[in-house]
């Protein structure tokens, strides 16, 4: 069937064959329209989000995925609070797949710039998981979606490359980059640049006689590169929880996924890697029926690779989070988090909201 043009890359539908006739072909993607400014920029939408790579120093950049309306300049948010944000993990590749690279991993906490919201409401966003290979082509939905809060982005983790069809054997760049397969490089982590940095470079994969796939970066280390054509890359480690100790998903974030191993089909027992600290998800091992485990939810964990035998499948990306951290004393009265599965504590002399969902906060 025709491929569609990805949404907000503004690329050209696929045309069709001839024969049949019934066969409609790919819809054209939507366009974007994206503003780079050094005056403080604020938009009416949560399809446009702001964001400033250097923490709201001095660049903000709007990106308009649907109409909206655009302020430049104008007073800059009083409201500082100390964040945690983490994107969504890639998926992994599939077949000999490398590790998907972790969501990015941005912080102020501690010691940092803090992030000045609106008074009212401010929207959060948690980037998804990417999917699980294989995916056509190595598109951009086996990469994370994007997490925000005010002009703070941290980007989706890059999908990890696939030995299959027309994919890339080159791992995707991302917030973390996914790990490459048979003998090629990982994507380059910190896409887009940020400072501090927010990830890795995912690993490179090997090949000569078998054919294995690097590991995909974490927050706090490159994924690995396969060691030799039977035994696949680890994935990146990821990096504290500081801004919220307690909470229940775990106490490291943003690990990489491990690549997948493979097994029969060329009479050898390669050894998958496993995943990074921080919700990374195992390779699939060789064994018949194995898969790849995904990322962990909330953490922002590459997903596995999966491995040439049957079924063999990759792990999906495992989804963002979002923490927001300020003191009790000077929290507004009509301070509240939105859906309902978003939460705040108190932990000490501060209140922390945790998103796990996209939703607003009203300050």
């Amino acid at each position: 069937a025709p491929m569609h043009g990805t949404v907000n890359l503004g690329g050209g539908g696929g045309g069709t064959g001839e024969i049949p006739k019934t066969i409609a072909g790919g819809s054209g993607g939507a366009g974007v329209v994206i503003i780079r400014s050094t005056s403080y920029l604020k938009t009416d939408s949560a399809c446009a989000p702001v964001n400033s790579p250097d923490g709201g120093t001095s660049t903000f950049i709007a990106q308009f995925n649907a109409s909206a309306n655009l302020i430049v300049g104008g007073s800059a948010p009083s409201l500082g609070l100390d964040y945690l944000v983490v994107g969504g993990g890639g998926g992994g590749g599939y077949n000999h797949g490398g590790g998907g690279g972790a969501g990015g991993y941005r912080t102020s906490f501690p010691g940092g710039t803090k992030v000045f919201l609106e008074t009212g409401v401010n929207y959060i966003g948690i980037g998804a998981g990417g999917a699980a290979g294989p995916v056509a082509g190595g598109g951009p939905q086996q990469s994370g979606g994007d997490s925000f809060v005010g002009y703070i982005t941290a980007a989706g983790g890059g999908g990890g490359a696939q030995c299959i069809g027309s994919a890339p054997l080159v791992g995707i760049v991302g917030g973390s980059g996914g790990g490459g397969s048979a003998g090629n490089a990982g994507g380059t982590g910190n896409t887009p640049p940020t400072s501090p940095s927010q990830g890795n470079t995912g690993g490179t994969g090997a090949d000569g006689g078998g054919y294995v796939g690097g590991g995909g970066g974490g927050a706090a280390a490159v994924g690995g590169n396969a060691p030799n054509n039977t035994n696949a890359g680890a994935g990146g480690n990821g990096s504290p929880n500081l801004i919220a100790p307690a909470f229940p998903g775990g106490t490291t974030f943003a690990g990489g996924g491990g690549a997948g191993g493979g097994g029969s089909l060329h009479s050898q027992c390669y050894t998958y890697g496993p995943g990074g600290t921080g919700g990374g998800g195992a390779g699939a091992p060789g064994a018949p029926g194995a898969c790849a485990v995904a990322g962990t939810v909330n953490l922002g964990g590459g997903g596995g690779g999966g491995s040439n035998t049957a079924p063999g499948g990759s792990g999906a990306g495992g989804k963002g989070v979002v923490f927001l951290r300020m003191a009790t004393a000077c929290k507004p009265g009509s301070y509240a988090v939105a859906p309902g599965c978003n939460t705040t504590a108190v932990v000490g002399s501060c209140t922390v909201a945790t998103f796990t969902v996209s939703g607003t906060l009203t300050l």
